[in-house]
């Protein structure tokens, strides 16, 4: 299964979140600190913030924070509701439409990718590497020392 840029972008902003959980992150700050145009970060949050996933803090000292503890949020519940519920496959001009034995393998094939998602918190990716925290961490100090130099 690919997962859309869009996708991409809000794992990469709950991750690093959750590396941060003691304070609410500016949005330039996830902006720099990947590498990502902060419109696009901007689109990301807001529909994070929509879904629950984000709060946000509006003023001088705003940004986002994660709305539950890492541990308790699911990669899987966030790749969905990035995602939506779009079909692995466009069926829509193939001769088979309708009549296609390989749509249930592809709809079981995707459940299934999801319940291993499921399975997997926030707090699960970042414990998974060595380096994750650590580079999340410094790109923190990196995207401040930006911030600074500006």
């Amino acid at each position: 299964m690919n997962l859309s840029k869009f996708t991409d972008y809000s794992l990469r902003v709950c991750l690093y979140l959750a590396a941060h959980h003691e304070r609410v992150v500016p949005i330039s700050e996830l902006a720099r600190s990947h590498r990502v145009p902060q419109s696009s970060v901007m689109k990301v949050v807001n529909r994070l913030v929509d879904g629950g996933f984000l709060s946000s803090t509006r003023g001088r000292a705003g940004g986002v924070r994660l709305s539950q503890p890492a541990t308790a949020t699911s990669v899987g519940a966030i790749v969905r509701h990035m995602q939506g519920d779009t079909q692995l496959v466009d069926c829509s001009t193939c001769i088979l439409k309708g009549s296609c034995g390989l749509v249930g393998a592809l709809r079981h094939a995707k459940e299934t990718f999801y319940q291993m998602l499921d399975q997997t918190t926030l707090t699960d990716v970042l414990a998974s590497h060595s380096r994750t925290l650590p580079i999340l961490l410094d790109a923190s100090a990196t995207a401040r020392g930006d911030a600074a130099e500006a």
